[in-house]
Formats: C-alpha cells, sequence, structure tokens
C-alpha cells in the first residue's frame, strides 16, 4: 500500500514533521483565538416592567392576593 498510504501510515513514519505540524497548528490557533469575534460574555436584554401599586390601608397579605397576584398573572 506504498501509493495509497493513510493519514496515520504517514504520521507514524514522519515522527518530527507530525509533531511540527501538531505544533504549528496549536500555535495559529492560539493567534486566532482572539480574534474571533464572539463575546465570552454575550450582552442579552431581558424585556423588563416596573408596576406601582397602592392601596391604602391594606394588610401585606391583601396586597399579595389581591393586587400582586392578579398583576402578575395578568403581565405573565
Amino acid at each position: 500500500m506504498k501509493g495509497r498510504g493513510s493519514v496515520s501510515a504517514w504520521c507514524i513514519d514522519h515522527p518530527i514533521a507530525t509533531v511540527l505540524l501538531t505544533f504549528a497548528l496549536v500555535l495559529l490557533g492560539v493567534i486566532a483565538f482572539p480574534r474571533l469575534p464572539v463575546a465570552p460574555l454575550p450582552e442579552a436584554e431581558f424585556p423588563t416592567i416596573q408596576v406601582n401599586a397602592q392601596l391604602p390601608g391594606a394588610s401585606p397579605e391583601t396586597m399579595a392576593s389581591s393586587v400582586a397576584t392578579p398583576l402578575e398573572v395578568q403581565f405573565s
């Protein structure tokens, strides 16, 4: 199989060239990595809404059951 050698056979026959090629590929990867256009932490904006509800004289439990819960259901 002299004429149709595989890549692995070539690498076994030429170990120095294989090591140099591996180092060259690693070096190119290290050089190219900082040039990638992808941010490590992408910026994402999530839609938010702020609601201020008042019910004078109501207890916290009443506000939660009568005001906050229906508003949460409506806006979700």
